[in-house]
């Protein structure tokens, strides 16, 4: 049987064509554009406190089996036709999970868990055969793993079949689990710990993986900007609001995009841990820009529906998914980069946002007016940080 790995050659220009995105990749992405939409409307009909906290939890879940997708591919080559059928059967999985959202804390939980777990489970167990010849390090990585996503797939299942409080109780160990794992290196009684120098990854290709997450999320913030107005009618104020939903989501895109991917997309690629870069920045870093956006797409939606105020829960999603993000960007780009301290301009905007709280209590300011202040302490950060890199 020809191997399943992809070829890990570079050229002498440090290009690494073997690293690009395939297309069957982006396929499978479809599936978390289902997702994120459905965490976005779920959100919105459940947006207090307990939701919000809620929802982030499922956020991460999804975040977390699209990631170590993402890994996993980074090795096998998607081209073979037993990859490709995995994606595919792990695409299936990923749309009963991302159906089961909005009442993944309902009626459909054991749903959400088995999806869940089978996707976690299933993969590694799949990845774990197809490397089964491979160095004895690399497979006893994936061992590893394999361990700590069996134990967390107990609390997923059990949570599954409990109900209310207990379920979310049940749900928080297991993503705890998983989360930490990771920065434990997987450490498994008579086993040890893994090391990031196994993890030989290809940071063109984990850099692109995650970078075209991060658009997904941004075009489901479009996606709901303009479909909420297009079923408005179209007053001075709604008009205004599309306008400044549409700059933010630019904003968005160039904190993220002008400069920080691409110095992040070098140093990973000349990393000689590329696996240490790859866990802190891309596992974890870009967990609270995805959900940044996610709360932006919200709060958008609010804001164009009713211009004119906003809720206590509307304002914390007005302030919270900018200060999210940029909390997200700046902490990419310090692991990124060689600098001893996060972006000045990151930091000075989330000391905006935060000054901007009080605006939100006074009487006389509308829910479109705040949204105009965040937007344009983002579009303040986007040209502070373009004109600072600017050779």
């Amino acid at each position: 049987m020809l191997s399943l790995l992809r070829a890990r050659g570079r050229d002498p220009g440090g290009s690494n064509q073997s690293g690009k995105v395939t297309m069957v990749e982006l396929f499978f992405d479809l599936v978390f554009v289902f997702a994120i939409t459905q965490i976005s409307h779920s959100l919105l009909a459940h947006l207090t406190l307990d939701g919000a906290i809620k929802h982030f939890l499922l956020l991460l879940a999804v975040w977390w089996v699209w990631i170590y997708t993402s890994w996993v591919t980074n090795w096998l080559d998607p081209e073979r036709l037993p990859v490709r059928l995995c994606l595919f059967a792990l695409m299936l999985a990923g749309l009963l999970m991302s159906a089961s959202i909005p009442d993944a804390f309902g009626e459909r939980g054991l749903l959400f868990a088995c999806a869940y777990v089978c996707m976690q489970v299933g993969r590694t167990a799949f990845f774990l055969y197809a490397i089964r010849n491979s160095a004895r390090n690399f497979v006893r990585s994936f061992q590893r793993i394999f361990i700590w996503l069996c134990l967390s797939a107990v609390f997923w299942l059990a949570g599954g079949f409990a109900e209310g409080q207990p379920r979310f109780i049940l749900w928080c160990i297991a993503f705890f689990i998983e989360f930490i794992s990771p920065a434990a290196l997987f450490w498994v009684p008579g086993l040890g710990r893994a090391s990031t120098t196994d993890w030989d990854v290809e940071g063109n290709h984990m850099a692109e993986r995650c970078a075209l997450f991060v658009i997904i999320a941004l075009g489901e913030s479009l996606l709901v900007t303009g479909a909420t107005f297009a079923d408005q009618e179209w007053t001075a104020n709604v008009i205004a609001a599309f306008l400044v939903a549409v700059v933010g989501s630019i904003a968005l895109w160039w904190i993220y995009f002008d400069s920080g991917l691409q110095r992040a997309h070098h140093r990973i690629l000349h990393s000689a841990d590329p696996g240490s870069q790859a866990r802190l920045a891309y596992t974890y870093m870009h967990a609270p820009i995805v959900a940044g956006i996610i709360v932006c797409a919200v709060a958008d939606e609010l804001v164009l529906a009713h211009p004119d105020h906003a809720s206590p829960a509307g304002v914390a999603a007005i302030i919270g998914g900018p200060a999210l993000y940029l909390l997200g960007c700046m902490l990419f780009k310090w692991v990124t980069n060689d600098r001893r301290t996060p972006p000045l301009s990151h930091m000075v905007g989330l000391l905006l946002l935060l000054a901007a709280i009080p605006l939100a209590t006074h009487h006389h300011f509308s829910a479109l007016g705040l949204s105009a202040v965040t937007t344009g302490i983002l579009v303040v950060v986007a040209i502070w940080e373009t004109m600072a890199l600017k050779d």
